[in-house]
């Protein structure tokens, strides 16, 4: 638990840093206790007890890093929220919560203007926007992070000890789709996520940089399993691809954790004599694409890969620089995978299923959705928990990510992954990032359409991008539509916003391949 790995490490780890920052500012492990105790006695003052939801909405900053840890310490619920909501889905979160304490960035107070704040009472404001900010945008009675701190002698003592299966955290999906949910993350879960047994490359003597915010379960996760193995991390406000390299060389990270389109960036990037010039010797790539050599052979570290979500545990993983392409790992130990047809019943070797999981460890994953019973049992049935994604697995135990099952596209009797196409569309020297949706088709099913967005310097031609489609991808799999778009739509976390682009549809700047006189025929044999 938090509170207990803190306390341990402040007295046999003290001197050791625990968290650099942007700019070089460090946290030992003495001073993140001293910090982490201050704020939590300031909470406490605030009515903060154990059991308790506590809003977190703050960029990737020192101040959200403790807020994290001063939550848990009181065995108090630790809700993050993701710093793009406002309006309608801002208004659910907190209502959902059901939390009586925010802690929120100045920059973000205004967004709570004019909105419905349910059982929200009080106001912890952080950052550089200032008192004069809050004090005439904030809706609630409010005193500034500082002002809130205490000390070790004000806090008062746990009302009960903090098990490990207790709620830990609140994190809320993305909600690119629909209203977020709240998924209940024991302390349990929460160390299995990135826990030995599906990161065994990753020790106490790691620095690792967490590219992802802190409402993620690639930040929350990436910097309690740090905290567990008492190494370190690096925590940038934000990824970017001109600050990477010179930030993991002045911060001396040794892993790394990347979103595909991440590495994409990466390597899209003119090539320079500091590519090697870093410590990393272990970069975490999520979903692991063909570029994964190329990252190794350029970048020098081992890549991996995992398949994981906020609800699980990272239950595939891959060794160092898999053979395999495209391959997310292989089921871990403590864990049990299967691929199922509508009815939970088990596919063949080789026919695409939605994959289903439980593991050994009790509480080794989420204990639900927090106000969604009807969410809970959908996810939970028969005592197995649906993921929503559709994957096929090889013989030799390789499994393989084809789509969410929501995201599927089917043309003239073909079932399409937009996974698989984005993989080969941005292959395209001159494409950065992609995205393959499904738009009505006049002769009933869907068109397949792409959205794109060129590389640095680069412009996309998409009949040059058709010809280079033809010998990578099946001939029903090849777009008709292509739009392209300066940067995709994405969430905080770099999901691409397919909703968004979908219900856009065929805008007047896409390019049709029908008008433009390409066609794409069937080969004799085969496609």
């Amino acid at each position: 638990m938090v509170r207990y790995l803190i306390d341990r490490w402040s007295e046999t780890r003290g001197n050791q840093v625990y968290a650099v920052f942007d700019g070089g500012a460090t946290l030992t492990y003495a001073q993140l206790r001293e910090q982490v105790v201050a704020v939590a006695a300031g909470l406490q003052a605030e009515g903060v007890r154990a059991g308790h939801h506590v809003l977190a909405w703050q960029p990737n900053t020192p101040e959200m890093l403790l807020t994290f840890f001063a939550i848990n310490y009181l065995g108090a619920v630790y809700v993050p929220i993701n710093t793009a909501y406002r309006g309608g889905l801002l208004e659910h979160v907190i209502e959902n919560s059901d939390a009586e304490v925010a802690v929120v960035h100045a920059d973000l107070v205004p967004r709570l203007q004019g909105i419905r704040l349910a059982r929200l009472a009080r106001l912890v404001v952080t950052g550089t926007g200032d008192g004069a900010k809050a004090s005439v945008a904030a809706p609630l009675p409010w005193i500034s992070f500082e002002s809130a701190r205490g000390t070790a002698a004000d806090l008062l003592p746990l009302e009960r000890p903090i098990e490990p299966w207790h709620t830990q955290s609140v994190i809320y999906t993305s909600g690119t789709t629909g209203p977020s949910k709240g998924v209940l993350s024991s302390y349990l879960h929460m160390y299995t996520n990135p826990g030995p047994e599906a990161w065994p490359c990753i020790t106490g003597e790691d620095r690792f940089l967490v590219n992802m915010p802190m409402f993620h379960i690639g930040g929350l996760g990436l910097s309690f399993a740090m905290l567990a193995r008492g190494g370190s991390i690096v925590l940038p406000e934000r990824f970017s691809t001109d600050r990477f390299w010179p930030l993991v060389r002045e911060t001396g990270a040794t892993a790394v954790f990347l979103l595909g389109v991440m590495a994409t960036f990466l390597l899209k990037a003119p090539p320079s004599a500091d590519d090697r010039n870093h410590q990393v010797t272990k970069a975490y790539i999520v979903p692991l694409a063909d570029g994964s050599a190329e990252f190794h052979r350029r970048f020098g570290p081992d890549v991996y890969t995992i398949f994981n979500m906020t609800e699980i545990s990272s239950p595939i993983t891959s060794g160092p620089n898999p053979a395999v392409s495209g391959t997310c790992g292989q089921a871990r130990a403590g864990v049990d995978v299967r691929l199922v047809d509508e009815n939970d019943c088990e596919v063949p070797t080789g026919t695409v299923g939605e994959m289903i999981l439980r593991t050994d460890r009790p509480w080794g994953m989420n204990h639900g959705y927090h106000k969604n019973p009807e969410a809970t049992a959908r996810a939970w049935r028969n005592g197995w928990f649906h993921t929503g994604d559709a994957f096929r697995r090889d013989e030799a135990g390789n499994y393989f990510f084809v789509d969410r099952m929501k995201d599927a596209i089917r043309r003239r009797g073909e079932n399409i992954s937009s996974f698989e196409v984005e993989v080969e569309v941005v292959a395209f020297p001159a494409i950065r990032e992609a995205a393959a949706i499904a738009v009505p088709s006049e002769l009933g099913e869907d068109e397949v359409m792409v959205v794109v967005a060129p590389a640095p310097g680069q412009e996309v031609d998409p009949a040059a991008l058709l010809a280079f489609l033809r010998d990578r991808l099946a001939y029903f799999m090849i777009p008709r539509y292509v739009r392209v778009m300066a940067e995709l739509p994405k969430t905080p976390t770099a999901k691409v916003l397919k909703a968004e682009l979908r219900a856009q549809g065929i805008t007047p700047d896409t390019w049709d391949r029908e008008t433009a006189g390409i066609s794409v025929r069937r080969d004799r044999i085969g496609g």
